[in-house]
């Protein structure tokens, strides 16, 4: 495939990303409101979903354009000790579903991160967080796809998995632009 080719590609992808803009700014309402009370995110994906897991939650924690407070947000896939113990001890299609088991209440927020939506191991994440009572906003490629189906609601997206992808941490900081607009005036610079 030639850059040309991918980058079409990529535009097709983020064109259909653009339709989703107000699901991605009552996210960021719902996530302000929820972690200002006193919940947490949980994220978690695969490979490179892996790392816009943990992308994510690190703009939440750090911050992502402005001071503010910091926020109650885990990326499972980064427990490196539990990811591999859990793996060992119980199979790699639990190593998210028992962190969430763990950490996971009522009211808090999972989000999980898959190109294609067919990862066991999310699949039983969110599962699990549905029997405790989270919340899972899933970022898929194409649906229907099980991961999306399973979910409280989702961000699926058409295109190759490298565009989805790519597209995927284009969301994330949308999903930050429209968090850190929503957080209360109060919150949104830390002296």
């Amino acid at each position: 495939m030639s850059v040309e080719k991918h980058l079409n590609g990529l535009a097709g992808t983020l064109t259909a990303l653009r339709a989703q803009a107000p699901r991605l700014t009552r996210w960021g309402s719902t996530l302000a409101r929820r972690l200002t009370e006193g919940g947490r995110l949980l994220a978690a994906g695969n490979g490179g979903s892996a790392a816009e897991a943990q992308h994510l939650t690190a703009e939440l924690v750090g911050r992502y354009r402005h001071d503010r407070a910091p926020f109650s947000a885990l990326a499972l896939c980064a427990e490196t000790s539990s990811v591999t113990a859990i793996a060992n001890d119980y199979g790699y299609d639990q190593v998210f579903a028992r962190q969430i088991a763990a950490h996971a209440r009522p009211r808090d927020i999972v989000v999980l991160l898959s190109t294609s939506g067919r990862s066991e191991n999310l699949l039983e994440a969110a599962r699990t967080a549905r029997k405790v009572g989270a919340q899972v906003w899933a970022f898929t490629g194409p649906a229907p796809n099980p991961l999306a189906d399973l979910a409280d609601d989702v961000l699926d997206l058409p295109g190759d998995p490298c565009h989805v992808q790519e597209a995927q941490l284009v969301a994330v900081h949308a999903l930050c632009e429209a968090f850190e607009a929503a957080l209360p005036t109060t919150l949104r610079r830390v002296s």
